[in-house]
């Protein structure tokens, strides 16, 4: 049976692992097992945080939101109900986009909604 050598792939393996922990702090940039605990927790860590992004923002925008149909005299849930009965298309983050850069045309949705 031949013998199989991993020098090659053993190396390669390894420069990718401290590729990836490059700029973390102490002994998990360059010993090998830490290295390794550390990269998959910080795959672990970016993909959930990947999804906690998208619902924060969508947080941020229902905030944006609720402030400046109140100051037009409604509050978030009777706007986004009355946009619904209307069907009005238009997601949360257009209307915060709406409420943030023209908020004029956001009083005239609401009064068009009431």
């Amino acid at each position: 049976m031949a013998r199989v050598k991993r020098g090659v792939m053993h190396s390669k393996r390894r420069r990718n692992l401290l590729k990836r922990t490059k700029g973390m702090r102490w002994g998990h940039k360059n010993l090998i097992k830490r290295a390794k605990v550390a990269a998959w927790r910080a795959g672990a860590y970016s993909y959930r945080d990947r999804r906690t992004k998208k619902r924060e923002a969508r947080k941020g925008w229902t905030m944006q939101l609720n402030a400046a149909t109140r100051a037009h005299g409604m509050s978030y849930s009777t706007f986004i109900g009355h946009l619904k009965k209307s069907k009005v298309e238009l997601d949360r983050k257009v209307l915060s986009q709406i409420a943030n850069q023209y908020p004029m045309v956001l009083k005239a949705i609401v009064e068009e909604v009431k």
